[in-house]
């Protein structure tokens, strides 16, 4: 757990602030657009995180939806995309995303790569810094040395811890450019769970 948050910790001093002002601008600027839609896209456990952050926006009052449930509207011109992949190559994100882009939304994309082929198909992209499932290193040692923890991380761990921290970030500062309060978010959450 230290290896995991000091990296997260570590993470904080390397995601660009512009970036991430474009990001949380885009959001904040489409909060009033009635109608507009955010959908929230992810494939495996960058998905799980997707649905986090988009329960979280509809608590902030967004219409958000998540990519593969079956109440999932047609996306439109200005609604806005967030397609999440530590590799910026899934295939199924990648595809998405351009349907996407072919429907005219904005697209922000949440990678570790900006020069994939995600990031740059995106408007917006937030480099979030996390091993993806493909190791560039293979000797155990010299990641260690290097003080990467992928042994204790396996696959895409840091990208998604890393980005679920970020996103709960992006979270706060929303509610308060929004000004929201807790209690604003508890009136939209379920009253009815599983």
């Amino acid at each position: 757990m230290y290896d995991i948050a000091e990296f997260i910790v570590r993470s904080v001093e390397l995601i660009d602030p512009q970036q991430t002002e474009k990001m949380i601008d885009r959001l904040a600027d489409f909060y009033d657009k009635k109608g507009g839609k955010v959908l929230v896209m992810g494939a495996g456990r960058s998905g799980l995180v997707g649905r986090a952050f988009a329960m979280r926006l509809l608590h902030l009052g967004y219409n958000a939806y998540v990519l593969g449930e079956t109440i999932v509207p047609s996306i439109r011109e200005n609604d806005i995309a967030i397609a999440i992949s530590g590799s910026g190559r899934t295939k199924l994100i990648v595809t998405a995303a351009e349907a996407a882009r072919d429907a005219k939304a904005s697209l922000i994309a949440l990678t570790s790569y900006h020069d994939s082929p995600l990031g740059k198909l995106a408007d917006v992209v937030v480099e979030i810094p996390g091993r993806t499932k493909y190791s560039q290193n293979e000797d155990y040692f010299a990641r260690q040395i290097l003080g990467i923890t992928e042994p204790l991380a396996p696959l895409g761990t840091l990208f998604e811890d890393t980005t679920q921290v970020f996103l709960d970030g992006v979270v706060a500062e929303l509610m308060m450019r929004l000004k929201k309060t807790e209690e604003d978010l508890r009136m939209v959450h379920a009253n009815i769970e599983l």
